[in-house]
Formats: structure tokens, C-alpha cells, sequence
């Protein structure tokens, strides 16, 4: 039994998932990374500051016009489509009895947008705005559209998205019940992601079950504690258990 053979006998074997994606799942989708070679921090920019300077709390605040001219340009992909790594797991929730859950580091909204059920957002959404002042919610298109910084028509407050900057906390209701699904779950399926941003990496310690899957084009700090590891781009994964339940 080859390794994609063994990974498709365990997500057959398991009623419980947690899917754990990081930016790398989303790159097939035309969504770069952040730390990879051609990522976003790796990318020269005609600007004065680095990428992990203006995506902070601060920055938001005492730069605001530069925040969003970044903001908008390298982290709204609002035409990007879910891949099939996206697609495989909504369509393994659809179509058993299974119960998938996912815990995404990603903003993008591309799990559900393929349709998974649940799904947490340990650091947001672009898909998320709200005013500052009212707290009127605006969606994605509005704040893209928008003239230099979004503000709100009612009130003519800013808008902020709903991603987590660095320098804020993550939402603790999200990240309980994301520890719940993780710390009971059967089998869990990490996906491209690095596992050095903390504390959501932090959250795989939680992890009680038999089956611990990583798919990542690189090494990680966690490759020893897993069940299998695939280093490689997560398509072809997909492709190989596609090919094995025909």
C-alpha cells in the first residue's frame, strides 16, 4: 500500500476530520503565500515599510491610506475560485456522514465558497467589514471599490476588515470551538501551511486522535509526530486519491 492508498483507508476510516489549512492551500487558486519564495513578504514593494509592518494594529491606525493601498492590491483576491483541495473536503462533508470540520488561517473565504459547513476562521475575513463608528457591515467589493479608505456612508466613519492584524488577539469564541474540533477529532489534515505562526500552530497540540496527516511543500517543525507526510503541491495529492476511489 502506497502512502496515498493509506491516506485515503484513514479519511475512509474516520467520522471525524479537521482539515487545518494555511496559505498554501489557496495558492493553486492564484493566492500568493506569505513566506515561500514568491510570497508577499518576499515581494519588493515602492514602499518605505515592510509587508509585516503594515498589516499590524498599529500601522492601521497611524497609516491608514497606506494600509489599504497595500491591503487592497496583495490581499483581496476577491476573483480567485476554490481549487480542488478546497472542493475535495466540502464535497467529503456533502456527501457522507463524515464530520469535517475546518480550521483555516486563511482569509479568503475559498471554504466556503466551495461549500464547506464549518468552518473557522482563526484570523478572519476579507469578506467582513465593519464601520469603526457604527458598525455597519460593508462586504468585500464595497472596501475593493472603494476610493483610497473605505468609509461608511452613514456615518462617514472608516471601515476595518475583519481579519486579524498583527499585534490583535484572535476571537476567542473561534478559537474554542476550533480547540474543541481539533482536541476530539479522529483524524486531522494539515495543508499548507508552515506552522510557525503562532498561536495558531500552537493549536495542533490539542490534537488526541490516531491520524496525524500533514501535506506541505516544505519541512515543518511538526514532520516527526505525523502519521504520513506528503511534501508536495496538495493538487497532486488530490489527484492521486481521486484516482484511487474511481
Amino acid at each position: 500500500m502506497n502512502k496515498y492508498e493509506e491516506l485515503n483507508k484513514i479519511i475512509k476510516q474516520s467520522n471525524s476530520i479537521v482539515v487545518f489549512t494555511g496559505a498554501g492551500i489557496s495558492v493553486p487558486s492564484g493566492i500568493p503565500d506569505f513566506r515561500s519564495a514568491k510570497g508577499i513578504y518576499n515581494e519588493k514593494y515602492n514602499s518605505l515599510y515592510r509587508p509585516e509592518d503594515i498589516i499590524s494594529h498599529s500601522f492601521f491606525y497611524k497609516h491608514t491610506e497606506d494600509f489599504y493601498l497595500f491591503y487592497k492590491s496583495k490581499m483581496m483576491y476577491l476573483e480567485a475560485k476554490p481549487n480542488k483541495a478546497h472542493q475535495y473536503f466540502a464535497n467529503l462533508e456533502a456527501r457522507t456522514n463524515k464530520q469535517i470540520s475546518v480550521v483555516t488561517q486563511n482569509i479568503d473565504g475559498l471554504h466556503q465558497l466551495a461549500g464547506s459547513k464549518r468552518v473557522y476562521e482563526l484570523h478572519g475575513s476579507i469578506h467582513r467589514n465593519y464601520c469603526e463608528n457604527c458598525h455597519a457591515f460593508y462586504d468585500a467589493k464595497y472596501v475593493k471599490d472603494s476610493y483610497d479608505v473605505p468609509t461608511c456612508p452613514k456615518c462617514g466613519g472608516i471601515i476595518k476588515p475583519d481579519v486579524v492584524l498583527y499585534e490583535e488577539g484572535l476571537d476567542d469564541a473561534v478559537v474554542s470551538r476550533a480547540i474543541a474540533a481539533i482536541s476530539t477529532c479522529q483524524t486531522m489534515i494539515v495543508i499548507g501551511t508552515s506552522l510557525v505562526v503562532y498561536p495558531a500552530a500552537a493549536y495542533l497540540r490539542y490534537f488526541r486522535g490516531n491520524n496525524l496527516i500533514l501535506i506541505n511543500k516544505d519541512e515543518t517543525q511538526y514532520d516527526e509526530y505525523c502519521s504520513l507526510v506528503f511534501h508536495e503541491d496538495v493538487i497532486h495529492v488530490i489527484d492521486e486519491l481521486e484516482k484511487i476511489e474511481k
